[in-house]
């Protein structure tokens, strides 16, 4: 018989057949800007497993729930959680007329820049702030100045846009989830109408699908027109014990799936973890000083302490950026 020399479609075939009996994704074609290593292969692992219809670990479509936080998770928060920036621009506008702020230590703070003060009050103190200074607007109406700022603003330290500091390898990971019939929600810390004025262009993740901290409202009249307004008083918190609360309230399902940074995260994975079947709890852990910043234990903002105790003791997944991302940021080199 003659030597017979592969040629490239028959390699093409033998590689696709092999894709039948086991997994084939190339390092270039899925999660390309993670470094192949514990924590991607992890995360292939995991929807291979889901996926697997007729596998000992399929999990239905309708149940393939992954909720992630967003400070600190799918974009930067330091030094100051980016909503904070956006209401300081208008409660630096506003503060002329009301004099009786001079008495709000929030405010004083926010004011005077006093960054690691204002961060002590932690998500209560700045939703506060969105509250004196967006009482009486809609929804609609924080959304569409949210968008507006966000076209302009831009970080004090990296010079980005706002906006341009979401992480290259989580947007890609929404978009692989989401390709294998997950459906992904944002539960965070953060005011829900803030996010969802960029949720579904920058994440592809629609207003429905966005759970936040929330001001009070009421149904009125407003410029002769029926309307839902903002009113100067909080509603929920939506960090640490608010978000299984809320992901129960909103959502109705357990998730399978839950990914976040900080000990406000915490309650979340711990809830998610609890659930029977295949489970995934990630943290990103910020470690990355020249392409980000370095922080965990101690820091002000995005705390991680307890939660990084527990990711490490019960084998959840750990990502370190400095080590699992080939870019931070969309606009860094591959």
């Amino acid at each position: 018989m003659k030597n017979i020399r592969p040629t490239a479609l028959m390699v093409a075939l033998v590689a696709a057949l092999a894709c039948f009996s086991a997994p084939c994704l190339a390092a270039g074609d899925t999660l390309p800007s993670w470094r192949d290593g514990a924590a991607r292969q992890a995360i292939v692992g995991f929807v291979d497993k889901v996926t697997n219809q007729g596998g000992p670990g399929y999990v239905p479509q309708a149940e393939r729930i992954a909720v992630f936080d967003n400070d600190g998770t799918l974009w930067a928060e330091q030094p100051m959680y980016f909503q904070f920036f956006f209401s300081l621009g208008r409660l630096k506008e506003m503060a002329p007329r009301h004099p009786e702020w001079k008495n709000d230590p929030a405010v004083q703070a926010a004011l005077s820049g006093d960054l690691a003060k204002l961060a002590k009050m932690g998500e209560k103190g700045i939703l506060g702030l969105v509250g004196l200074t967006h009482a009486g607007l809609t929804g609609e109406d924080m959304q569409a100045m949210a968008a507006a700022w966000l076209k302009t603003a831009r970080h004090p330290q990296k010079k980005l846009l706002f906006i341009q500091m979401v992480y290259q390898p989580m947007l890609e990971l929404l978009a692989y989830l989401r390709e294998h019939g997950f459906k992904t929600f944002i539960v965070s810390g953060g005011g829900v109408d803030f996010i969802r004025a960029f949720s579904p262009g920058t994440y592809g993740i629609p207003t429905d699908q966005v759970i936040g901290s929330s001001l009070k409202a009421k149904f009125t009249n407003k410029d002769g027109k029926p309307a839902v307004v903002k009113l100067p008083k909080i509603n929920s918190i939506d960090d640490k014990d608010g978000k299984p609360l809320n992901i129960d309230l909103h959502i109705g399902r357990r998730p399978i799936m839950a990914v976040g940074n900080s000990d406000g995260d915490l309650a979340m994975l711990q809830w998610t973890a609890a659930g029977a079947g295949p489970r995934m709890m990630m943290l990103v852990h910020h470690d990355d000083a020249a392409r980000e910043f370095a922080y965990d234990r101690k820091s002000h903002v995005g705390r991680l302490d307890q939660a990084l105790d527990q990711a490490r003791r019960d084998g959840w997944t750990v990502v370190s950026m400095k080590n699992d991302f080939a870019r931070v940021f969309p606009s860094d080199q591959k």
